[in-house]
């Protein structure tokens, strides 16, 4: 007897399952210090998870971007230095989310004077 076909959706299934498995593990240490860059969750970070550096790291730049993004109020220059926070931001993200201490040119240096 024949060997049977893999019908079309075992095929898309198997295609899924191996994009899926090139997805690096994440643990949930990245994934609060990729939440650590949305604005005010910086915060929470900081006051919830004082004693884990790598969640401490990213959330002290996060919190550095809140602040700098709070002059986007001014026209032109805020504006601009609102759209390089938002790149900033999705940058730390990314590179937490992966696991990395990535750190962001010029904001790192500000975050470093954070004292917790």
């Amino acid at each position: 007897m024949p060997d049977p076909k893999p019908s079309k959706t075992q095929k898309v299934k198997e295609e899924i399952k191996k994009e899926v498995d090139k997805i690096p593990p994440t643990s949930d240490q990245n994934l609060l210090a990729a939440l650590s860059y949305a604005w005010i969750v910086s915060l929470v970070m900081l006051l919830a998870r004082p004693k884990d550096d790598f969640v401490k790291f990213h959330a002290k730049q996060g919190l550095v971007l809140l602040i700098a993004h709070l002059v986007w109020i001014i026209p032109i220059l805020g504006w601009i230095l609102g759209f390089l926070v938002w790149v900033a931001m999705i940058v730390g993200f990314l590179n937490a989310w992966r696991g990395r201490r990535y750190e962001i040119p010029l904001v790192y240096r500000l975050s470093e004077k954070i004292k917790l």
